[in-house]
């Protein structure tokens, strides 16, 4: 099982997302701002995925500066951006190392690849999962 910490401020779409990835064996934390999750992130709570929305509010790169502070305070923690906007190259150069981009709309079955392509994570474990040939999100550099 993952800990996921789901940042979004679109009320359906987060319980959505919980709920989904509950569904798949996961636990979940929500935040609907950045300074919930700072909260959260600033607590001992074990968490092993950021999922956020890279535009929290009228901020549209809230979620890029709250990733930035979440991975100096915990240098283990993986990175899975979402946005509906579309990804410019200078974007991606705002995103932490390591991370992966899930365009919205998203599906379960996609956000469930997602998590197990880039990170290793699947139905509910945490592991190295051989990479598939056409990953379903985009890597950051």
């Amino acid at each position: 099982m993952a800990v996921v910490l789901v940042v979004e401020d679109e009320v359906q779409v987060l319980v959505l997302t919980e709920s989904c990835l509950q569904e798949l064996g996961h636990k979940t934390l929500s935040a609907a701002t950045a300074a919930e999750a700072l909260a959260i992130l600033e607590t001992e709570e074990l968490i092993d995925v950021l999922f956020i929305d890279i535009g929290l509010q009228d901020d549209l790169q809230a979620g890029l500066a709250l990733a930035m502070k979440a991975v100096e305070g915990r240098p283990d923690i993986k990175v899975l951006y979402a946005t509906g906007q579309p990804v410019t190259d200078g974007t991606k150069a705002l995103m932490v190392e390591g991370s992966a981009i899930l365009q919205k709309p998203y599906t379960m079955s996609q956000l469930e690849a997602s998590l197990t392509v880039h990170f290793g994570i699947r139905h509910g474990l945490v592991g190295t999962v051989p990479p598939q040939a056409e990953p379903p999100a985009t890597p950051t550099p």
